[in-house]
């Protein structure tokens, strides 16, 4: 008997997948059909001569929306005027970090005399191939600038007998001073081959990395050697700049890194340089391996820090990386086979995490920004819980929207009815009411949004919550997949999502905290255009971040429960972020994908609820608990967002030190 019931549940089952399967199908087809059918019609437009003969007028025509559109994302002559005042600050900023931040005579002397508990000694290594003198030269007299006395540099040189000056060179360089210790290579092994051999050479307690045409800060193995003995840390990584010509001060890209993000790192290799670790993270394992030659740090970084126990950013530029012709920082497609390997690191990593039958693809940002698509361990019911009071447009909009556009079946939507007077809402609820998945629930109080959630919480039956106001309409298909796959994960706590005002420009791509005229949490890339990459590519990738908006959050119910949901001290502003932070607390990941794209209309005009006296007032209150609570976080900064960027804008504009004493500071 038992036999046949599990027959006839799996019949059942079988049955039922097979069902969603061609539902799944049907829609497909048609949506097929409708793309086939507007391709028909443009190809008649297009084919027309009136169209073909318009050609100039529409150029003109474009050329003017470009402009109106730059323009207007500019803020028009004031935002002009803003975007100059940017200019003069990176200006300014670049040259904070150039050779104007190398420690002057008096600081480099203190730096070289001072006594560490740990005067670790550290193998910088660089394999050689065919490097041109004056590189060389600035390459090896960076190293021999160090305040930090305790190297030793490895040189493995794999260059071919046309230039044997490099060997010349870098004898001249030993014989000068012992800590430098050179290996003519029979024959060139590649990068991977070449860097190995350096680390046969190695003595030191750590190992890093250093690229033979670039150049270090004088104060990077102080720097590093600091954070070794404060933090105990077993892989450090800096800030880095990429420069032309023969000045490091002729800097192009400024790259200021989030901290250890291991999302981040997974999508794109941000950590890079410079690289240095403790030799007991390589116990067991290789260095670089040659089958990854052209993403070989990417490998070599992700497998160290999986297993490392303290992995340290120090948010200084501390490395410049030369840009020319023959080399990635120019031009990584002269590199394509790169590419390729980046994504076979990054596959192998994943599996060596676990993960199965996972997809990774190149994003419009850049050939090595991926996006991964994991695979969806179980089609657990999601739990949609939108609170509503009145607004009876916005709410029939999100809800045709997740029942049109939504290719996850699993759900159930829990509306919570929260003091509307419109009859025109309940009567709405009324049509709501025989229809699949949905149930209409009423909260019974004063507006308290975290209060509502969790009342509406308690009538769930999914395995995951996504909290969703009802001003907010689905664009993305597989958004709930997009969501689900980070959620399910057990390192995670809440899954935020891209959301767009009506005009296309970014209402939230993620949250960081202490940003604002109220040094609590604001949005980052707040009003810029929808198809802007972001500040280094970040709008075109999942990644870690402090807090995601509630207007859209997905979170593992157990974990929700957990931690008593959200905060009903925070009535109106920041139970979201508090609840986030509360998440991390407990040691979970909360992670932004921009490959769930929702439109989110009225928040737009949030600043609504600031006008009414009782309203502010309760805002200013919920900030300064805010304030209190997350005292020593705030003052320590968001992990995510680099120190030297401004907490005054969400465009990740630099901070630099006012020009006048009556300028006023950021932060």
């Amino acid at each position: 008997m038992e036999n046949g019931n599990e027959h006839i549940d799996y019949k059942q089952a079988y049955e039922q997948e097979k069902a969603r399967a061609a539902s799944l199908a049907g829609r497909l087809a048609d949506a097929k059909n409708e793309a086939d059918s507007l391709q028909f019609q443009l190809d008649r437009i297009k084919n027309n001569p009136l169209w073909k003969a318009s050609k100039p007028l529409r150029q003109t025509m474009h050329w003017g929306l470009r402009n109106y559109r730059r323009l207007r994302n500019l803020g028009g002559p004031r935002g002009i005027v803003r975007k100059l005042k940017q200019k003069k600050i990176e200006v300014q900023a670049k040259k904070l970090h150039g050779t104007a931040s190398f420690p002057t005579p008096g600081e480099a002397k203190r730096q070289r005399e001072e006594t560490f508990a740990r005067m670790v000694k550290i193998s910088i290594l660089v394999p050689l191939y065919n490097t041109p003198q004056t590189f060389l030269n600035e390459m090896i007299e960076s190293v021999l600038a160090q305040t930090y006395q305790n190297w030793e540099l490895c040189l493995a040189d794999g260059s071919d007998h046309g230039h044997d000056d490099v060997e010349a060179r870098c004898k001249e360089y030993a014989e000068r001073d012992k800590r430098i210790r050179y290996r003519r290579l029979a024959k060139n092994e590649g990068i991977s081959g070449n860097t190995n051999r350096c680390y046969e050479m190695a003595t030191g307690d750590y190992i890093g990395l250093f690229d033979h045409d670039d150049v270090l800060h004088p104060s990077v193995l102080y720097e590093y050697v600091k954070v070794i003995n404060e933090q105990n840390a077993d892989y450090i990584y800096c800030d880095e700049t990429t420069f032309k010509g023969d000045s490091i001060d002729n800097m192009i890209t400024l790259h200021f890194k989030p901290d250890f993000a291991p999302d981040n790192l997974r999508a794109n290799n941000y950590i890079c340089h410079f690289s240095v670790f403790s030799r007991e993270l390589l116990e067991g394992t290789e260095l670089f391996r040659s089958g990854f030659d052209g993403s070989q740090d990417h490998d070599m970084i992700l497998r160290l820090t999986a297993n490392a126990k303290n992995v340290v950013h120090v948010p200084k530029l501390l490395y410049y990386w030369r840009s020319h012709k023959a080399s990635v920082a120019s031009d990584i497609s002269a590199k394509p086979y790169a590419i390729a390997a980046a994504k076979g690191a990054v596959a192998a990593h994943l599996q060596s995490c676990g993960f199965r039958n996972f997809e990774i693809k190149s994003t419009r940002a850049f050939d090595t920004i991926f996006e991964i698509k994991y695979e969806i361990a179980h089609e657990d019911k999601i739990s949609i819980l939108i609170p509503n009071k009145d607004h009876i447009d916005d709410l029939r909009r999100c809800i045709e929207s997740i029942k049109e556009r939504s290719t996850y079946e699993n759900y159930e939507i829990i509306v919570i009815e929260n003091n509307s007077k419109e009859q025109a809402v309940f009567d709405y609820y009324r049509t709501l009411e025989g229809q699949d998945k949905i149930t209409v629930v009423t909260y019974e109080g004063d507006f308290n949004y975290s209060r509502i959630n969790n009342y509406g919480a308690g009538f769930a039956t999914g395995k995951y919550l996504l909290l969703l106001n009802n001003d907010t309409q689905v664009i993305t298909m597989n958004w709930l997949e997009a969501m689900l796959m980070y959620a399910q994960r057990p390192d995670v706590g809440a899954v935020g999502a891209k959301l767009y005002y009506g005009d296309r420009t970014i209402q939230h791509a993620g949250v960081v905290i202490g940003l604002g005229a109220h040094r609590t949490a604001g949005h980052t890339h707040y009003k810029i255009n929808s198809d802007n990459l972001g500040y280094m590519g970040k709008l075109c990738y999942a990644q870690n971040v402090s807090a995601v908006t509630g207007a859209c959050l997905m979170v593992k119910k157990s974990l929700y429960d957990a931690l008593g949901g959200l905060d009903e001290q925070f009535q109106i502003a920041l139970n979201d972020v508090d609840f986030c932070l509360r998440l991390r607390e407990q040691g979970y990941l909360n992670v932004f994908t921009p490959f769930a794209e929702l439109y989110h209309f009225e928040s737009a005009s949030r600043g609504s609820d600031v006008a009414d006296a009782a309203k502010a007032r309760r805002y200013e209150e919920e900030c300064a608990l805010f304030r209190e609570r997350w005292k020593t976080l705030l003052e320590k900064g968001d992990p995510y967002y680099n120190p030297n960027f401004s907490l005054d804008r969400s465009d990740y504009s630099l901070r630099v030190e006012p020009e006048n004493p009556g300028e006023k500071k950021q932060r």
